[in-house]
């Protein structure tokens, strides 16, 4: 059954924590290549048009309309073999719709042409929750940044390239997130590294986390 907090109607100025996975769990991210198509396509739709052309001179010109920087900000991410985890803010009502839109088409027609595959790669629509709590907001955003970790995946969250966390400790980062309201309930960057490698402050607050969304 889906979460009651699973949300469509997007307010403007608000936090949303979004993800999807793929159809009957499966992974939607086969190698490098997949990944970093996501991450460029969230450049495009994300960031300045401006900045996104200095980066990519040759865009097509089909692809400048599709720009949301002034409706959607990228607040943090992480990519999974399985799945995608987006925390953004809505700055219009509609923006976070239209982005999943752009972002899933793109994708599922650049992976089913790749891999020689026909029909949905997502389970579903994607699933949003929204974020109204400041406490809940940095509690999702760690959640977001240690998924590769609970999985098994990596044991060093700043060598994970697919996840904002290396752009949030100042590393250099493909996909640039807006960082400022995160850092700032944070004195410092250790105190933000520390907050993340808290394990028992996490597991108290991870099912709190789970009871919002359908994800288990």
């Amino acid at each position: 059954m889906p979460s009651k907090y699973i949300v469509r109607n997007f307010t403007e100025n608000s936090y949303c924590y979004v993800f999807n996975q793929g159809v009957e769990r499966r992974d939607i991210f086969l190698e490098d290549k997949d990944y970093r198509f996501f991450q460029t396509y969230l450049f495009i739709y994300l960031k300045p048009l401006k900045v996104v052309l200095e980066k990519h001179p040759d865009l097509p010109i089909r692809l400048h309309s599709k720009n949301l920087s002034s409706e959607v900000e990228l607040v943090a991410y992480c990519l999974m073999p399985n799945s995608f985890h987006l925390l953004l803010k809505q700055k219009t009502k509609y923006g976070i719709s239209k982005l999943m839109k752009q972002i899933t088409n793109a994708y599922t027609l650049f992976f089913n042409q790749k891999n020689k595959r026909s029909g949905s790669l997502m389970q579903g629509r994607f699933k949003a929750v929204g974020v109204t709590d400041d406490n809940l907001l940095i509690q999702i955003l760690r959640y977001i940044h240690l998924k590769p970790v609970a999985a098994g995946i990596t044991s060093d969250l700043e060598s994970y390239q697919w996840s904002s966390y290396a752009d949030y400790m100042g590393k250099e980062n493909e996909l640039p997130c807006s960082k400022e309201k995160m850092l700032s309930y944070f004195k410092s960057i250790g105190d933000f590294e520390k907050f993340h490698t808290d394990q028992a402050d996490y597991s108290k607050e991870l099912e709190k986390i789970k009871h919002l969304t359908i994800e288990g």
